[in-house]
């Protein structure tokens, strides 16, 4: 059964039991949906990515950042989407659930449901396109390094910025156009793309996500291949370290976009082919079953990816990886010893510096 709780034709999101007299309220909401999570995630949210985005503005600023401003101008909008995304939907959940009243009695119309899902839709799928546009610019950076520096400018990086941002709302808004319909998820205070019996849209959003991370992970591993490469070529000491900490925050990238947005995508793609008529409504309220709570469960981890991306991206690098540099360099296939090569490796570093792979 597909717990995607679909809203009736009429654009309503009312349904027989409580969601009219307002009864089972504890049945509805059930004992892991606390009002706490919500409101703490979008405050360590908007916390995070507003220092981020105050620490990119300062080195964007700085004296001899040129070199690195397509970079910045990709963490600055990342930490910018997952900023608006976190403000205009955290306060919805929060809102509905400190009502006590039921999402149709606040929302008779659906227009709210809308433009929830459409937000959910637009800043889920935008920081997985910039963040495979990182992985590409990062891979280009270190591998391409005179073509990057012929072709890639901050005017450039704007326009493929705005792009992706052009693209990702043309896309969240086709259920407003009639193909695709967003609906209200148990347990009844967030609304997102519904994904029951065969919908092409869900479908074509966990492939767009998944596609995603593939070009995510295949340039990272990418950019990973070629620093290993170079690093046996033209070992050095401070060279080892800059490529272990490069490393070390690529593989992170990775892991922490795996283990978000895989459940939600592959969840997602796996009930858009269920056969329809699945619902996630019990005879009295809406049953918080396993069926029930997985998507929900999967939409939090999603979620807390827009936690995590300022920490992994930018803020813990100094901190996490000066902590971690000495244990790391013990694993590390780099050489300590210099072996005749340390202006090229030492040239490479810079390079990297400057291009901003290793910030």
């Amino acid at each position: 059964m597909s717990p995607w709780q679909q809203r009736p034709p009429n654009g309503s999101a009312a349904g027989p039991g409580p969601r009219g007299n307002g009864t089972g309220r504890a049945a509805e909401r059930g004992s892991a949906v606390s009002v706490a999570i919500p409101l703490t995630m979008m405050l360590t949210g908007v916390a995070g990515n507003a220092l981020a985005m105050l620490l990119v503005s300062r080195s964007y600023r700085a004296k001899g950042s040129r070199r690195k401003r397509s970079f910045l101008l990709c963490i600055g909008s990342l930490a910018l989407t997952d900023m608006l995304g976190q403000l205009l939907t955290s306060p919805v959940v929060i809102s509905v659930y400190l009502s006590g009243r039921p999402w149709a009695a606040m929302d008779p119309s659906g227009r709210l449901c809308d433009f929830f899902g459409f937000s959910m839709t637009l800043f889920g799928l935008c920081p997985l396109l910039i963040a495979s546009a990182m992985a590409v610019e990062r891979a280009l950076a270190i591998r391409a390094p005179h073509w990057y520096a012929s072709h890639i400018s901050p005017r450039a990086t704007e326009r493929g910025l705005a792009a992706i941002w052009a693209a990702a709302a043309a896309f969240a808004l086709l259920p407003l156009a009639g193909l695709g319909r967003y609906a209200l998820q148990w347990p009844g205070t967030w609304c997102f793309i519904s994904a029951a019996g065969g919908s092409a849209f869900a479908a074509a959003f966990a492939a767009l996500g998944l596609l995603s991370l593939a070009v995510t992970a295949a340039g990272n591993l990418a950019t990973i291949g070629a620093l290993l490469a170079r690093c046996r070529a033209g070992p050095g000491s401070r060279w080892g370290r800059i490529a272990t900490e490069t490393l070390l925050q690529l593989l992170g990238i990775m892991c922490v976009l795996a283990a978000c947005w895989a459940p939600l995508l592959v969840t997602m793609l796996r009930m858009a082919w269920e056969p329809a008529g699945g619902r996630c409504r019990g005879g009295q309220g809406w049953a918080p079953r396993r069926e029930c709570t997985l998507p929900l469960t999967a939409v939090r981890l999603a979620s807390l990816n827009q936690i995590l991306d300022p920490w992994v991206y930018l803020l813990l690098r100094r901190m996490l990886l000066h902590q971690c540099r000495q244990a790391a360099g013990a694993v590390s296939r780099c050489p300590s010893a210099d072996c005749g090569h340390r202006d090229r490796a030492l040239s490479l570093a810079q390079e990297i510096r400057h291009t901003g792979t290793a910030v």
